[in-house]
């Protein structure tokens, strides 16, 4: 059953799960392999059933909604009030619960990982949707699935096909519509690098001034060669040379 958590995705290390999936055997046994799990609970009395007073989601909703802090936030055009608790289930033992209403519905998420917070909770789940817009735009426009042969390596040349074609066409995009995935990566280097650069620069610039007074290079000889091999390291660890 683990096995299917290729279809949810694995993202920052959480094995990210639909409301399909999220039994508490599953998360379970996801656990036992060493893997935490966020993931969107049905809020079925008989399926989730939790120890204590209140045993169902919705009764620990209703309860803890009037003593919780809720917060606030939006996704998109949705705006929603959200808290997290941390419950004891009778097979996961404790786990991290959110409770996030928008307008129409309430909406649960677990987490295994306790010390997620439940903003963090959201962003980590968050990214499934890109997960599912891929295997969408596959099945849509790639064809994948839609295979009439039966042969076993015609299958897996389909398929390899459709994921190359998929990532190919991906990279094109983020090339010349999304250049935060590289391009702004490197800027960031670059600016970080120029100040360094700068702040080297100016170093250099005190310690030659210093070395200028005569008395202190009388005293202590090993300044000069102190700035020479600073402008080396420079050099060598920037690619260029900083002259004062």
């Amino acid at each position: 059953m683990v096995e299917r958590a290729l279809e949810a995705g694995v993202v920052a290390d959480y094995l990210l799960v639909d409301s399909w999936y999220a039994k508490p055997e599953f998360l379970l046994k996801a656990k036992e392999i060493g893997i935490d799990t966020v993931a969107r609970l049905p809020n079925h009395p008989r399926l989730w059933h939790f120890k204590g007073k209140y045993k169902s989601l919705q009764a620990l909703y209703e309860h803890h909604r009037k003593t919780r802090h809720m917060r606030n936030g939006h996704y998109g055009k949705i705006r929603y009030r959200y808290f997290d608790m941390v419950a004891e289930h009778q097979t996961l033992g404790k786990v991290k619960l959110l409770f996030l209403q928008t307008s129409k519905e309430l909406l649960i998420f677990i987490s295994t990982d306790l010390s997620l917070s439940g903003e963090a909770i959201l962003d980590t789940y968050k990214k499934r949707w890109n997960i599912e817009q891929g295997y969408k735009d596959l099945r849509e426009l790639f064809g994948l699935g839609k295979e009439e042969n039966r042969l076993y390596e015609a299958l897996i040349a389909r398929i390899t096909l459709s994921m190359f074609t998929y990532n190919l066409v991906t990279t094109i995009n983020r090339f010349h519509h999304e250049p935060k995935t590289l391009g702004e990566l490197f800027r960031e280097m670059e600016c970080e690098l120029e100040a360094l650069a700068i702040s080297m620069q100016l170093f250099l610039e005190i310690l030659t001034k210093i070395a200028q007074v005569e008395q202190i290079v009388k005293e202590n000889k090993d300044l000069l060669q102190m700035i020479g091999l600073l402008r080396a390291c420079t050099q060598k660890e920037l690619g260029f040379m900083c002259e004062s």
